[in-house]
């Protein structure tokens, strides 16, 4: 990697995120220099739960990042699927799940997956918080980006890789309302200290009603989670009341170790992501010597569990595809190899909507049906077999 050929090139990546992160590295492999700017005033860290598989872990390991995130692993878990009142139904067991997902998986937080790759980068990219690009000009030798904190960068590419909401696309593509689709649904996640009250480590619990899902994971200090999911038929009210307000309405009356969840919730509303589940179709990621990355491009939403595989994984090939051949060229490449792979994330995405928030009762009961067949040994090899050639 990064042949001479290479060397003197610069990029500029708007977004300190899982593929803003992730394209630093390849690029520096690549012989690129690099500046990330950040819009936040720091790097943020939690987040919710995430799986590397596939194509994820594939990027992951050339990006030489397994080991550290080994470390990190979440491992597998007993998940228990819960009543209205908390009560238990019925129990997934852990080798289910690891037949599932197979050998060549990673489950870690969010924060943990972000602080791999910052520490994999630290040293070879200049890093720029509390500012984001507020003008974007271009010509056929470069791209020159007008910064809020008043500097301007010169650079042989722009990337963006400022998530859902991103300050490039609107000002490279257009505005928000001309790619993304609103989905109807709201989702939050919040990282734990302390397990919830009453879950046993190494347990996790999801109570899976008409229109919501509450899932809370304990695994210890440090490593417990809660996540959320739920149909709304205004999701800017629902965004207006914050995270606190909103998922208290939604989801108050269960029991369980959800109260406890909440509770923490309402007491530092600032550590949890809370954001309606919106998609981004795009007709083109690239304009010149500007290219979206990530959620930035094609949001899948959390509903396709695919999204920090396909940030890692377009990082990487963006790479491959830059050290091939020029910008212009590269990007066109790039784009045709992994829409194929997005459009399929994405319609995954929208069946996986009545997973998470199932229309009805009948919907619920379809789903619990399906997962306690997975228990029984003559049909397992079968659904899972269904399974993996779905993803």
């Amino acid at each position: 990697m990064g042949t001479a050929r290479h060397q003197g090139r610069r990029a500029v990546i708007v977004g300190a995120g899982i593929a803003g992160l992730a394209a630093a590295l390849r690029l520096h492999r690549a012989g690129w220099s690099t500046l990330v700017v950040e819009r936040a005033p720091e790097r943020r860290s939690g987040g919710y739960m995430i799986n590397l598989v596939g194509g994820g872990f594939d990027a992951a390991e050339h990006l030489g990042l397994v080991s550290a995130l080994r470390e990190r692993d979440l491992g597998l878990f007993t998940s228990i699927i819960v009543r209205a009142d908390g009560t238990p139904k019925f129990a997934v067991p852990e080798e289910i799940v690891a037949a599932a997902v197979g050998p060549r998986a990673l489950t870690v937080f969010r924060g943990d997956l972000e602080t791999v790759l910052y520490e994999a980068v630290s040293d070879t990219t200049e890093f720029r918080f509390g500012t984001t690009a507020t003008a974007i000009e271009q010509d056929g030798d470069g791209v020159t980006a007008v910064l809020g904190d008043g500097s301007t960068e010169r650079a042989d590419l722009l990337i963006g890789a400022d998530g859902l909401h991103s300050t490039v696309r609107g000002l490279a593509f257009g505005p928000d309302s001309d790619h993304l689709i609103d989905m109807g649904h709201m989702v939050g996640a919040l990282p734990l200290d302390e397990a919830p009250h009453g879950l046993d480590e190494g347990t996790g619990t999801t109570y899976i009603g008409p229109g919501r899902t509450a899932a809370l994971i304990g695994l210890g200090p440090g490593r417990s989670s809660a996540f959320f999911a739920y149909r709304a038929d205004d999701t800017a009210a629902q965004l207006g009341l914050g995270p606190a307000q909103a998922l208290t309405e939604a989801f108050g009356d269960l029991g369980g170790g959800v109260p406890d969840a909440l509770r923490r919730l309402r007491e530092d509303p600032g550590r949890a992501y809370f954001d309606s589940a919106s998609q981004i179709r795009m007709g083109a990621w690239s304009s010149g010597r500007v290219v979206l990355l990530g959620d930035a491009a094609w949001c899948v939403t959390l509903f396709a569990g695919y999204g920090a595989a396909l940030a890692m994984s377009g990082a990487d090939r963006l790479g491959d595809a830059l050290e091939a051949t020029d910008v212009p060229a590269a990007l066109a490449s790039w784009e045709a190899g992994l829409r194929p792979e997005v459009r399929k994330r994405q319609a995954l995405a929208r069946r996986g909507m009545a997973q998470f928030a199932p229309p009805t009762k009948g919907h619920v009961w379809m789903n619990e049906a399906t997962m306690r067949a997975m228990r029984v040994p003559a049909l397992r090899g079968l659904m899972l077999r269904a399974a993996r050639a779905a993803t």
